[in-house]
């Protein structure tokens, strides 16, 4: 079984990279090396790069604190991830969880170099059918330094840079589901899921969002001109997503939803106690998350900039706002606050500014934190157990909710006072039209991430089993799927 998963597993990654590879061997030298390479940041900003153009001046502060932000996102899946998850399951199960968010920081960021972030920021394959992009970066053509094109280190630094920190988030996104179904998914069919569902789901919402040609794209100049003049811009609404709330929290979230429907529930639950084994493990992930939550937001600006300061201040405030916000309802419905609570709390907050980060005051972050923790909470404790799912780690409850929230509160409280421009004609400063807008770019990550996963999963059950057997999952993960006991000299 294990040599046929690794075959099915090598056997995708091919169908990926063959024909990409060929392409890219098969263009000429004198080809079209002068195309312009797309290098877009998480918070949109593009710049257009010509192997035959005089190198940019490079800013030495820009450049360190992008690859400070590259260090903290990827400290967030491990060992930040990795500890707030590894410390809510059953210590027999402590490993796989580790395990998941180690193995996924290498196949996907292979995966990303390969073909990702070409299909999340090249131009789209079909003119006017702007699904996905196309396979103009693969093996990250044009966006690093080769003999062929020219170019030098200098010349492709921020391009470079926008790869590493777009390929973070590329990480910890389907890492993030892996909190769903923690405890009884089989490795290898949730290493097959997460090279499908990177490419399939997480790479067009991005191009969607963050490309230069997306249809929910803010940063789409040719329909914002358009849309600016009144004109007709076709099938355009320009959603502000700053850092995430829907290509990261809202995708991996509804994922991590169907998951859980999908394989069922815990062997057990709800009617055996399956508390944590180890919290203090998962309060020294929540403050790693809570740094590096600087990097995912503050790095989202692209530069050492003001937006990058007040992205920061916002981020802190939200997180903060959510332990207070999650620990009053515990208090009023428990009579006393939890450390696990506070922790969920803190990431509530995190979650919802998000996308919100680069365009709202950071005093709106205090806001948006304490909605998250009170409405996060409610998802994860009374709705939760009214209808009776088994969302392991509550991966929905936080990054399902809290970025659909977030989505949502950035329509009310963006302004142009902190931009420091008119988002689309003006569409921002509570405007209802880009709550509106907000809506209609949160539906359809809701809708594309569910049908998605609903049908990879589909495939992977019938071809592999999504769950371990009875036995393996009674013996627990760390010693049926790895061969080891991280408390064997205990």
């Amino acid at each position: 079984m294990v040599d046929r998963c690794c075959r099915l597993l090598l056997l995708i990654l091919f169908l990926f990279t063959a024909p990409v590879v060929s392409q890219v061997h098969g263009q000429d030298d004198n080809g079209d090396v002068g195309a312009e390479a797309e290098a877009v940041g998480s918070a949109g900003q593009t710049a257009e790069v010509s192997m035959d153009d005089e190198p940019a001046e490079i800013n030495s502060g820009d450049i360190a604190w992008m690859l400070v932000s590259i260090s903290f996102v990827l400290l967030m899946t491990c060992p930040g991830l990795a500890l707030f998850y590894g410390g809510l399951v059953r210590k027999k199960n402590i490993l796989s969880v580790m395990m998941q968010c180690v193995f996924l920081m290498g196949v996907m960021s292979v995966l990303w170099a390969v073909v990702g972030y070409s299909l999340a920021f090249s131009p789209p394959l079909i003119e006017g059918f702007d699904i996905v992009g196309g396979f103009d970066h693969v093996l990250l053509k044009d966006v690093s330094p080769s003999a062929g094109a020219g170019g030098s280190t200098d010349h492709m630094a921020m391009d470079q840079i926008t790869v590493a920190f777009q390929g973070m988030f590329f990480i910890i996104t389907p890492a993030l589901i892996c909190g769903a179904f923690a405890e009884r998914m089989r490795f290898s069919t949730m290493a097959v899921f997460s090279v499908a569902w990177g490419p399939l789901i997480y790479c067009p919402i991005a191009h969607w969002v963050w490309s230069s040609t997306g249809w929910l794209s803010e940063f789409n100049e040719e329909a914002n001109a358009l849309f600016a003049e009144g004109s007709d811009a076709g099938f355009y609404f320009p959603a502000i997503d700053f850092a995430g709330g829907l290509v990261v929290h809202i995708s991996s979230g509804i994922s991590a939803l169907v998951c859980a429907l999908l394989i069922g529930k815990r062997r057990g639950f709800p009617h055996e106690p399956m508390p944590p084994h180890n919290l203090t493990y998962t309060c020294i992930g929540t403050g790693l998350l809570w740094v590096g939550w600087f990097g995912f937001n503050g790095g989202s600006a692209g530069a050492a900039n003001g937006s990058a300061v007040n992205a920061v201040l916002a981020t802190h405030l939200a997180a903060s706002a959510g332990v207070l916000g999650w620990s009053l309802l515990e208090v009023i419905k428990y009579g006393k606050a939890s450390i696990l609570g506070a922790c969920s709390g803190a990431v509530a907050g995190l979650v919802c500014i998000t996308p919100a980060a680069g365009s709202v005051h950071p005093i709106s972050g205090i806001w948006m934190g304490i909605l998250a923790g009170i409405v996060c909470f409610l998802f994860c404790t009374t709705i939760k157990n009214k209808f009776g799912y088994d969302d392991s780690l509550d991966a929905f409850g936080v990054h399902g909710v809290g970025g659909t929230l977030g989505a949502l509160l950035t329509g009310v409280f963006a302004t142009s006072v902190i931009t420091g421009k008119s988002h689309s004609s003006g569409l921002i400063d509570g405007n209802s039209e880009q709550i509106l807008i907000q809506l209609v770019s949160v539906a359809a990550a809701v809708i594309f991430s569910a049908v998605g996963t609903v049908l990879i999963a589909k495939v992977l059950d019938a071809a592999m089993g999504l769950r371990v057997d009875e036995e393996q999952e009674v013996q627990g993960l760390d010693l049926s799927q790895h061969g080891e006991d991280g408390y064997i000299f205990q």
